[in-house]
């Protein structure tokens, strides 16, 4: 690695860790096995930390581990404070923890504040009776006079947002699954509880929250219809027939946050980031962050449910978060979201703009994440309906891509049965194309991909500019894209060919990291550089 300047060091010490930090999110369940299970878990991820320590990155995000009967995979939470069997034990989380910090990762993990599990303890009782302790802290509504929900409000995962339960007599609200009744965070008492939670993890050391879609955590108690959605546009699922202007989003929402974050600045420096998504998620993302009373810094889905990526995009992007807007982060993978090499470029390009987008990625403005397997170049894997776990694909099939595709296993030995994940058949199948990308095989190449990630996040921990810098976009045509980042005197040039021809683009400076075809006038198909002009 490209050792750090007494400079570099000095600008990290005065500025929260999680200013440019880099994290590696981790998706437990497929990360690593290890009691054979076929299931990921924590002692799994405990062994591979010292691999991600080696990526150069800063901290890991953990998607959730709490006890829950996963039917959204964790994200439905039946305990907000235990850890779910297959995942281990509190115990366990606990070495994971100290093991991190002792190698200098800080630990962020997710915060399900929206909904819960029906199985949740608080659920049951909320809905025993209208009269009990937690009779409000769910969204519950009388049905209309014919019988049918409380409003036209659609769940994401298709089918109207709103229940019956018999016992209560009423329908519940589940923006997601029915199986994920909405938590009344109007509700004082919810908040309260809430923020038990945080403080409990808080006191187990944990250094940050990633918090899962937070826009949809409070709603409308007028419950008025949302209107439809403008004509045009993607329509997959009746959700998207809307306007979501009353059943998510409600300006309140910044007050929960406010409590969330005096609580968090009570231990310290702690990180607290936004996962927000909609149409009007830029907006949402800046109130969310504004001034220094409410969350540190968010994300979208601008990258993440892109088709391409191309120059006007990033400069979109770039425009939309100026200096004094706050403190973004990007992630172009996710759980959630197909392979981005899959999404973006033709097969014969993949290994060329694997390597770009990494360095587009490392020299953004803002935090930026990277997914588990991000580091390898892995494409999505094509898994067969009758394999299929993510309930929202099985729901929509085939007109919403799987999540499951970007969640299968990590490979880690090329010659090892499940490619080192597990001793037995794991959850989700081994994809096939990963066998020549795994982790022993990049150890071993001088060239690999896992290499070239290993340079960009020295480079990007190197360098104020790229770091903490500012950014100015110069120029996004069809295919070139070029920005400069500036810090401490330094000044950095940054381009990128996001296209499959030439593109004209002349040196100027030091160069300090390519990636493909660069020659003094031009850069080949998806090649990028960076080089230093001041």
């Amino acid at each position: 690695m490209l050792a750090e300047t007494e400079q570099t060091a000095a600008t990290r010490s005065a500025s929260p860790w999680w200013k440019g930090a880099a994290i590696y999110q981790i998706y437990p369940r497929s990360f690593a096995d290890s009691n054979g299970d076929g299931i990921g878990d924590l002692r799994g991820v405990t062994g591979k930390l010292d691999y991600v320590r080696s990526l150069g990155v800063d901290a890991i995000w953990l998607s959730p581990f709490f006890v829950s009967p996963m039917r959204d995979f964790g994200y439905d939470v039946a305990d907000y404070c235990g850890v779910d069997p297959v995942f281990g034990t509190l115990g366990d989380f606990d070495a994971l923890a100290e093991r991190a910090h002792a190698l200098g990762l800080k630990v962020i993990i997710d915060q399900v504040y929206s909904h819960s599990s029906d199985q949740h303890a608080w659920f049951q009782e909320s809905r025993s009776s209208r009269n009990n302790a937690k009779a409000n802290w769910y969204v519950w509504a009388d049905a209309k006079s014919d019988g049918s929900p409380p409003n036209n409000w659609q769940s994401v995962f298709g089918g109207p947002a709103w229940t019956w339960d018999a016992r209560r007599g009423q329908y519940y609200l589940h923006n997601f699954l029915r199986d994920q009744p909405d938590l009344n965070v109007h509700e004082r008492a919810v908040q309260d509880a809430l923020l038990g939670v945080a403080r409990f993890w808080l006191e187990r050391g944990v250094d940050g929250f990633r918090i899962d879609a937070i826009n949809f955590a409070m709603h409308d108690p007028s419950l008025r219809d949302n209107p439809p959605a403008p004509p045009g546009g993607k329509r997959s699922r009746p959700f998207d027939f809307q306007q979501h202007l009353y059943n998510q989003s409600h300006p309140d929402i910044v007050k929960f946050l406010e409590r969330l974050r005096a609580v968090t600045d009570g231990y310290g420096d702690r990180f607290t980031l936004a996962e927000v998504g909609g149409d009007h998620a830029l907006n949402e993302m800046q109130d969310f962050t504004a001034a220094d009373a409410r969350l540190n810094s968010a994300y979208g889905f601008d990258f993440l449910y892109a088709e391409r990526l191309t120059p006007s995009l990033v400069a979109k992007v770039a425009k939309e978060w100026p200096e004094e807007a706050g403190w973004p982060s990007w992630a172009f993978e996710n759980h959630d979201a197909p392979r981005a090499i899959s999404r973006w470029v033709d097969k014969a390009h993949r290994e060329a703009f694997a390597r770009t987008k990494m360095l587009l990625l490392s020299a953004l403005r803002g935090s930026i994440i990277l997914y588990q397997g991000e580091e390898l170049g892995l494409p999505q894997v094509d898994v067969p309906f009758d394999r299929l776990q993510d309930p929202e694909a099985i729901a929509n099939w085939p007109h919403t891509l799987s999540r499951d595709g970007a969640r299968t296993p990590m490979p880690w030995s090329s010659a090892d049965p499940n490619l080192g994940f597990s001793a037995s058949e794991p959850w989700l199948p081994i994809g096939a194309s990963h066998a020549t990308l795994a982790v022993d095989l990049q150890e071993c190449a001088s060239d690999s991909m896992l290499g070239f990630t290993r340079e960009c996040m020295a480079l990007r921990n190197r360098l104020p500019a790229l770091r903490q810098g500012s950014m100015e976009i110069l120029e996004a045509g069809e295919a070139l894209l070029v920005f400069d980042r500036a810090a401490e005197g330094q000044r950095l040039r940054c381009a990128f060919n996001l296209s499959g021809g030439d593109a004209r683009f002349s040196l100027k400076g030091r160069e300090l990291i390519r990636a493909g075809h660069v020659d003094a006038a031009s850069l080949g198909p998806y090649a990028a550089v960076i080089e230093e002009i001041g």
